[in-house]
Parts: C-alpha cells; structure tokens; sequence
C-alpha cells in the first residue's frame, strides 16, 4: 500500500486522478454465516480513492481492496470520514490481521510483517469484533485481480 499511497499522492498532485469519480465494481462476499456487500477496488486509482469523503456506510457493507501481488500492505485514513476495521486477507482467503483505523489520520495500518497479503477489507468500525470474525477465519468469494 506504501507504493500505492505514493502513485496515489503523485496522480493526485499532478491532477491526473478525480479521488471523488472511480467507478467500483461489487461483490458479495461471505465471512462465516455473514454476507458482505463489498465495492471491490482494483486498480491504483480505486485503491487510491477508497472510501474517502463518505459519511455513510451500511451496516453489512464495505470496501475490498485487490492488490497487484502478495506483499505486506499498509492503509491510511486520508480524507476518510469514517472510523473503520480493516482485515488485511492473505490469497488463500485467510485473515492475517485486522486492525482499528481513525478518521482523518495517516497512519499507517499494516498487515503482519513477513505474511504477504492479496486483499484488504474495510468496514465499519467493530464490524470484524461484533461478528466474531478473527485471525484465521476465511473470507469467501473474494474477487481476482482484473
């Protein structure tokens, strides 16, 4: 994320990327008995935008971000309104980490140093703890890089 928060930061410098006009694709995603409406962000700009500037969320909705390749990743709440959780997935669907974010900050948030990961998924923050969904749990359904 580290690389995609500096193409992110030079695209939007240059004035080459809208953060507020990329379109996102979905998928229904499962996490045990629990189904996700996810907006699946694939590209550098998708990654890039995320889910800045809103101030809503529905309760069993979220963001999946699909990385280039398997690698440590890290987010950032940037122009984000919203308190999120995000579960930094490895590419067999396997939570690796999740971690608590804050609005408007940019820290960093990353996954588990030395577990490369293919996806993260945020959420509503506490989504991941009021579910029971944990390190180890399987995400299901999750979509492939396009």
């Amino acid at each position: 994320m580290k690389t995609v928060i500096a193409t992110a930061f030079a695209l939007f410098a240059a004035g080459g990327v809208s953060a507020q006009n990329q379109p996102f694709g979905a998928a229904t995603l499962t996490a045990g008995m629990h189904l996700i409406k996810a907006e699946v962000a694939a590209t550098d700009a998708q990654r890039a935008q995320g889910l800045m500037l809103r101030e809503t969320m529905p309760a069993n909705a979220g963001m999946v971000f699909v990385f280039d390749a398997p690698a440590t990743q890290c987010m950032w709440m940037k122009n984000t309104l919203l308190p999120l959780s995000v579960a930094f997935i490895d590419a067999g669907g396997t939570i690796v980490n999740i971690r608590d974010m804050q609005p408007h900050t940019l820290d960093s948030h990353c996954s588990t140093k030395g577990v490369p990961v293919m996806y993260a998924l945020e959420m509503n923050q506490g989504w991941f703890h009021q579910k029971h969904i944990k390190p180890g749990m399987k995400i299901g359904n999750l979509p492939g890089k396009k």
